[in-house]
């Protein structure tokens, strides 16, 4: 006979977590990249959600209740840091209260830590645009530097879960592996466009720059963050007439009207390419994002050769 006292030890043991669940870390990141690393690090125990989605600029996000409530409970934090999300981290953090994971406690983390950072400003102005005062924030479009993006992660994990210590080590060592792999790959396939010219929306691929060895001569904005005025695209469509450049590249999430005016001028071709993980339906790992732009930059190289 089922007595009412087993209902009740069913219901607690309904109630009470099992040990796998303890062991999983609820992992807040601003960008999806960052999620998907946390997540390649930590295995099954982790469960990592990302604010920003990959085709919105991770300047300007809307700081939704939700995200608040989800900061709330979080075991870590992660950002991109540099000032990347200034303008709606620091009030997504506030409304929180969840001191596990504002800067100094141990779920906080700044994936920036150790990255080498290209165009840190010798001094700032407003008459510069939208400059970044600690350098330019997209640093994890350089591959070379999810090595210590996946370090920073791999540390705050280990600060929240040290019992899985061993797990995580292990998954970092393989994710540097895969890494040097596809880096290989990756500049073997780019080495005959080295010193290719292109021209860009906005000042977001200085480190994809360099990590392909293309040369971006000019962007379609005058300064960072100011619209491209009549003047400045007179200027580009110039440039892209005299030294035959064949691409534009923009990120998803600008408008294409001044860079479609530029093609139809020229003869150029526009092409968006992913500036983080989820820019576009077959970008769906950080690797992911490496192989679908040089895919697409190889292809315009080929059908628009200078």
């Amino acid at each position: 006979m089922i007595t009412r006292n087993y209902f009740l030890l069913i219901a607690v043991l309904l109630l009470v977590p099992s040990s796998a669940n303890a062991q999983r870390l609820d992992v807040v990141t601003t960008l999806p990249d960052l999620a998907w690393i946390a997540e390649y690090l930590g295995g099954d125990h982790v469960d990592a959600f990302a604010i920003a989605a990959g085709y919105q600029d991770p300047h300007f996000v809307d700081p939704k209740p939700s995200y608040i409530v989800r900061l709330s409970r979080a075991d870590v934090f992660i950002l991109a840091g540099l000032d990347l999300e200034s303008g709606w981290v620091p009030s997504l953090l506030n409304s929180a209260r969840n001191d596990a994971i504002l800067r100094g406690g141990p779920g906080y983390v700044d994936a920036s830590a150790n990255v080498r950072l290209l165009e840190v400003p010798t001094n700032v102005s407003r008459e510069q645009g939208d400059i970044h005062a600690y350098g330019n924030p997209h640093y994890w479009l350089d591959p070379t530097n999810a090595k210590f993006i996946a370090r920073n992660i791999a540390d705050g994990l280990i600060r929240q879960l040290p019992g899985q210590v061993d797990a995580i080590e292990a998954n970092l060592v393989r994710f540097n592996e895969e890494l040097d792999g596809r880096i290989e790959d990756w500049q073997a396939r780019m080495q005959p466009y080295q010193g290719r010219k292109i021209v860009a929306y906005h000042n977001t691929w200085p480190y994809l720059e360099a990590f392909l060895g293309i040369d971006i001569v000019d962007f379609l904005e005058p300064k960072p963050g100011i619209p491209p005025t009549p003047s400045q695209l007179a200027k580009i469509i110039d440039l892209v007439s005299r030294d035959g450049i064949g691409v534009i590249i923009i990120t998803p999430y600008y408008r294409q009207n001044s860079a479609q005016l530029v093609a139809r001028e020229t003869g150029s071709a526009v092409l968006a390419l992913a500036s983080s993980v989820g820019a576009f339906r077959e970008v769906d790992t950080y690797f992911d994002v490496f192989d679908y732009n040089i895919d697409r930059l190889i292809d315009a190289f080929q059908r628009n050769a200078p």
